[in-house]
């Protein structure tokens, strides 16, 4: 039985039970699609609702896009170690050329310039990662214990974090060490507030 046959309810069958139609390619030809954007062949969807334009993040109401300190510890500390194990290497390939310029291309001389290369890589890359780990357990501290994420926080653990690096040099390393630490900080915190500074200055000016 032919089941598009006109007395049979052709457009009828089971999309008619559930109160839809079924239509054929030839009838649909001529149904105009002005104002629609053409979907897409594989995934039956506007392809505008698969772009996104902004960030998805879900954070609390005045909430910032920016990561704590404990986030951010993780990167200073392994960031730390790569610099320390770069400059090392550099370092300790200069020097092995040239305690050993009066020796010639031998193998004594490569494994030596390897030695320096090795050691230094690992000394400068275990000093930067210490003292980078100090900065963040300070500086993740003070922030727990003040309950407030400003300036004050780097200053704090910087000098901190100087004076017990150079605690086994007496009172004068501990001063040493907190005056280079507080030095560093407040360049660190200057250089991060420096579009604010110039947007205060250049605001200021308009007055």
């Amino acid at each position: 039985m032919d089941n598009n046959a006109p007395g049979s309810g052709g457009k009828g069958g089971l999309g008619s039970l559930f109160g839809g139609s079924e239509y054929s390619n030839t009838e649909l030809a001529g149904v105009p699609l002005t104002g629609m954007s053409p979907l897409s062949p594989y995934l039956n969807v506007d392809p505008r609702y698969l772009v996104q334009d902004t960030d998805e993040f879900i954070l609390p109401t005045g909430a910032g896009k920016t990561r704590g300190r404990f986030e951010l510890a993780f990167f200073t500390i392994g960031g730390s170690c790569i610099t320390g194990a770069v400059f090392g290497t550099v370092n300790g390939l200069r020097m092995g050329l040239k305690e050993t310029r009066e020796m010639g291309w031998t193998k004594p001389r490569n494994v030596q310039i390897l030695n320096m290369v090795t050691r230094q890589g690992a000394s400068w890359a275990n000093t930067l990662g210490s003292v980078a780990l100090l900065y963040s357990i300070f500086g993740v501290a003070i922030e727990k214990a003040r309950g407030a994420e400003d300036d004050i926080n780097t200053l704090a653990a910087g000098t901190l974090t100087g004076m017990l690096f150079k605690s086994t040099g007496g009172l004068k390393g501990v001063a040493r060490g907190g005056l280079v630490g507080l030095a560093m900080s407040g360049a660190y915190a200057l250089y991060s507030n420096w579009d604010h500074i110039r947007g205060g200055s250049s605001s200021s000016n308009l007055y």
